[in-house]
């Protein structure tokens, strides 16, 4: 989160898991900077990560997808993805209990009707490269 917020960027949902993450997010004024934004996330997290299991060079994150939401209900719809994401893979029958995902901030930090209504979005027809179970 850290390499969000000082590139500018304004996380709304996120979730990250052994093998792959997600997050969505307000690009900054200036521009995407996707790539080098991309770049800073491999290259921190993959320090933290080898530095927890004691090794160098690993690499840790191997692609990546980027889509730019351009209509209000892709929005919601991501939203309510990335939110449900530790369920769609079996991780928690409740969301909100992942550690490392934003479910739980979202639920305790948002109006009701809000959340309510991302919530209520279908997720199983988003196209999102997603293979990882």
């Amino acid at each position: 989160m850290e390499t969000l917020h000082a590139m500018g960027w304004q996380v709304q949902a996120w979730a990250v898991f052994s093998n792959h993450y997600h997050f969505v997010g307000f690009s900054p004024d200036e521009g995407l900077q996707r790539e080098e934004l991309t770049q800073r996330i491999h290259r921190n997290s993959a320090r933290a990560v080898n530095a927890l299991d004691g090794v160098q060079g690993r690499q840790v994150w191997y692609r990546c997808w980027d889509t730019r939401l351009t209509y209000e209900k892709s929005y919601l719809a991501r939203l309510a993805y990335v939110h449900s994401n530790p369920v769609k893979h079996g991780l928690v029958a409740d969301a909100s209990t992942y550690r490392w995902c934003s479910a739980r901030w979202f639920r305790e930090n948002t109006e009701d009707p809000f959340f309510r209504t991302v919530m209520s979005f279908k997720t199983d027809n988003i196209s999102i490269y997603d293979d990882f179970d």
